[in-house]
Formats: C-alpha cells, sequence, structure tokens
C-alpha cells in the first residue's frame, strides 16, 4: 500500500511509514507494457496552479494537458472544487529532494493516515512520457505494486492508480521517468518548495514536525506570468 519511489532510502522509510493515495484502479491489468508518448513537448495550459502556503509564500505551477490530459483534468477539477485547501505537505525528504501533498486527510491530527487518503473520484490511468523528472517537476503520486511473487496489485496495475496526490522533484530524478505522471513544472516560488523540503521532520519519518498547510489552490491565468525557465 506504499507509493513507489527507488530511491533506497525514500523506499525504505516511506514503505515503513506511510500508504497510498489510491485505492486500486478497477481497469488495471497485469500487461506490463508501459505506453510512454516520445518526442514530446510540453504545451503550457491557458491557466497555472497557484498553491497558496500558510508560512513558506507561493508555489506556481505550469501545467502540461498536451503530455498527460487526464491528469491535469483531474487536478484543475479538485482546484475548482476546493479539494486541496486545508490540506498540507505531508512528506517532505530532503536526502531524496521531494515533498508531496494532496492528501485530504492531512488536514487532521492524525500523521499516521497522511498518504491513505483519496478523492471522491475514480483513479486516473498513467499517462507516461519521456519528460524527464527535473528540478521542479511536478508529478502524480501513485500505489506502488506488490513485489513479484506475493499477492496483491502488481506493479503493471499501480502504474494507473493516479488520483489527487502529488509530489515535486527537486532535482533531476532518473529512476522516476516514464514511471510516474509527469504533469506540471514549477514556474515561480521553486525557493519556496525548497525551503518546505528542508523543514525539519519527526524522528525517523518523512512527517514535518509542524504541520505545512496549504491555505488554498487556485487556478490563474498563465499569461500573468513570465515563461518558465530552468
Amino acid at each position: 500500500m506504499n507509493f513507489k519511489f527507488t530511491s533506497i532510502i525514500c523506499v525504505v522509510v516511506f514503505a515503513l511509514t506511510f500508504a497510498a493515495c489510491n485505492r486500486p484502479n478497477s481497469t488495471g491489468t497485469d500487461d506490463d507494457t508501459v505506453n510512454v508518448k516520445t518526442g514530446v513537448k510540453p504545451i503550457a495550459d491557458a491557466q497555472v496552479a497557484v498553491i497558496e502556503t500558510e508560512d513558506f509564500g507561493e508555489i506556481v505551477i505550469e501545467l502540461y494537458p498536451n503530455v498527460a490530459p487526464q491528469m491535469v483534468e483531474r487536478f484543475k477539477k479538485l482546484v475548482h472544487e476546493g479539494f486541496y485547501d486545508g490540506t498540507t505537505f505531508h512528506r517532505v525528504n530532503e536526502e531524496s529532494a521531494l515533498i508531496q501533498g494532496g492528501d485530504p486527510l492531512s488536514r487532521d491530527n492524525d500523521p499516521e493516515n497522511d498518504g491513505n487518503g483519496d478523492s471522491p473520484y475514480p483513479n486516473v490511468p498513467g499517462e507516461f512520457s519521456d519528460l524527464p523528472f527535473e528540478r521542479g517537476s511536478v508529478g502524480a503520486a501513485r500505489r506502488e505494486g506488490s513485489p513479484p511473487g506475493e499477492s496483491g496489485q502488481t506493479e503493471a496495475m499501480a502504474r494507473n492508480t493516479a488520483n489527487c496526490q502529488f509530489f515535486i522533484t527537486l532535482r533531476r530524478e532518473p529512476d522516476y521517468d516514464e514511471d510516474y505522471t509527469l504533469f506540471g513544472r514549477i514556474i515561480a516560488g521553486l525557493g519556496n518548495a525548497e525551503i518546505i523540503m528542508r523543514a525539519p521532520v519527526a524522528p525517523e519519518t518523512e512527517t514535518p514536525a509542524e504541520k505545512i498547510t496549504v491555505k488554498r489552490i487556485t487556478l490563474q491565468d498563465r499569461a500573468k506570468y513570465p515563461p518558465a525557465t530552468q
């Protein structure tokens, strides 16, 4: 029931302390074939997602509907509904350079259930591309498949379990390439995301010692923001 991240330290810690965002997708199969869009050039949506945090300023995300149309549609739908307002970045890891949020269960005061939250909508199939996960990339969190030989959801099925949670990579992460849905990129507030990444955590966990709350996420005109630069 854990998200799959291939950094060894991240996997060990996360497997012990965090469960998945999503229920299994009923349309998942055991087919190991992964369809990957190749040579795709991301085209920015007309709107950006502006994450306003309680204490760490704003993070502005450019969305790529031509790369991951279903995930962008889902994310925008949830933003319109205020789904993310009051949630937290429940997972931070400076060593693996990653932060994760979007779990509705993170609103409560029980860190044990963080990572288990879901939206009321079905899971989103994987939309993989050859776009690399770089500093500032935004990906869709998903479940981890069971190890070979064990019962449960296969890795092929787990690739289709994106739903509501998202993560941001803050360095180049080739292990995520073509294995997670990349659907956006930070174009403003990258430094704020890096401060969140370095926040103190509870001992032997990836749980922030103090809540990192998202006040709201809104959709705003992309034209207000300058072109993205790496």
